[in-house]
């Protein structure tokens, strides 16, 4: 079976898509596959991600004034700031003005919900709980795996996830994703989630001193903090999101108002495309977006975040049937770690929560 080009007006396949990419791969470094210079610094022309990416037409007339929610501390929403300063919204015909939020991830969605913010980019795991509730927002693209991580205390022995039981998990709060994804886990361990471990909250930036104090064993968060306590020989890497059959699934999403797709598509279909091309220059170009990221306030030296970038899968943006079925399956899990309602019909959910806006 072979993968010809898509015909005219059809989305090309993921297959296709990842085969062109691999074809452009091999091509002398720095060429794109009509044979000109990758995007970067200096008068070279952009890469072309391919059609999902591409501006349905050049961007004429006053850009399209957009808020987009998201979380500057959030190495993984790199995509964003990179995004605004070198010139992708605007081509896509976007003014973007970023609410960076730092509240409750039910806040944040009411504030999409209601026209305080348009979009926003955040963690599925944090969001399909409070989406589950009926917030007018939908899901438009996956945009990078990767960025949770689990360590264990070396002095207490823990190096995998079956030595977590009994022990004590310092995390930022119960509705962090990384207590819902590594609870996951602990269940495929045979690990009762709710009763055979311990969760314990601490401020985000203290879950390492619960640990270095005795008061955990192990400790599960988000990049760049996981990433920077990583480097500590006290810790052992446990387990990521990318660990075992999570290595295709996607972490963060781009999400955008119920209404503005109903009322304005274009616009929704524009940004989503924008942050899509964005999260390609991540991949292409970590250590640019790095510098980027870290002058929004980011945390960690540009090394330490390139290296994060790199860690995660940026060059992996799942949207349409892909997406829905990462959609499902991360929706029966959580039915089974009681973060979703037993009675949810997950195929169903995922075609309520997720909009095709580029087709």
């Amino acid at each position: 079976m072979t993968d010809a080009p898509p015909r005219p007006g059809l989305l090309p396949s993921r297959r296709f898509l990842l085969r062109a990419g691999a074809a452009a791969a091999a091509l002398p470094f720095g060429l794109g596959v009509s044979g000109s210079r990758a995007w970067g610094p200096g008068p070279s022309q952009p890469f072309d991600p391919g059609p999902l990416c591409r501006p349905a037409a050049a961007a004429t007339g006053p850009l399209k004034p957009i808020k987009l929610a998201w979380n500057a501390t959030a190495i993984c929403t790199a995509a964003a700031p990179l995004a605004k300063e070198r010139g992708i919204f605007a081509a896509h015909g976007l003014d973007v003005e970023f609410v960076n939020f730092g509240g409750s991830t039910e806040a944040l969605l009411e504030a999409i919900a209601t026209g305080k913010a348009d979009a926003g980019i955040g963690m599925a795991l944090r969001w399909l709980k409070p989406l589950e509730q009926g917030f007018d927002v939908k899901i438009t693209a996956g945009l990078h795996g990767g960025c949770l991580r689990l360590l264990g205390a070396k002095a207490a022995g823990i190096t995998e996830v079956a030595g977590l039981k009994g022990k004590a998990i310092a995390i930022s709060d119960h509705a962090s994703p990384a207590k819902n994804f590594f609870g996951l886990l602990l269940a495929k361990a045979g690990i009762d989630p709710e009763n055979g471990v311990e969760w314990r909250p601490y401020p985000a930036d203290l879950l390492n001193l619960a640990v270095e104090k005795g008061e955990a064993q192990a400790l599960a968060d988000a990049d760049p903090r996981t990433w920077i306590w990583r480097k500590d020989e006290r810790f052992a890497e446990v387990a990521t999101n990318l660990s075992g059959e999570y290595a295709d699934r996607t972490c963060c999403v781009v999400a955008v108002r119920g209404s503005l797709i109903r009322g304005d598509r274009a616009a929704a279909a524009a940004l989503t495309r924008a942050v899509l091309e964005a999260g390609h220059r991540v991949h292409e170009n970590p250590e640019d977006a790095a510098r980027i990221f870290s002058g929004y306030g980011g945390k960690g030296s540009i090394e330490d975040l390139a290296a994060m970038l790199k860690s995660q899968h940026h060059g992996d943006r799942p949207v349409g049937a892909d997406l829905k079925r990462q959609l499902v399956l991360y929706g029966d899990e959580l039915k089974q770690v009681n973060v979703l309602k037993r009675t949810t019909d997950t195929a169903k959910f995922a075609e309520r929560v997720y909009a095709d806006v580029l087709s």
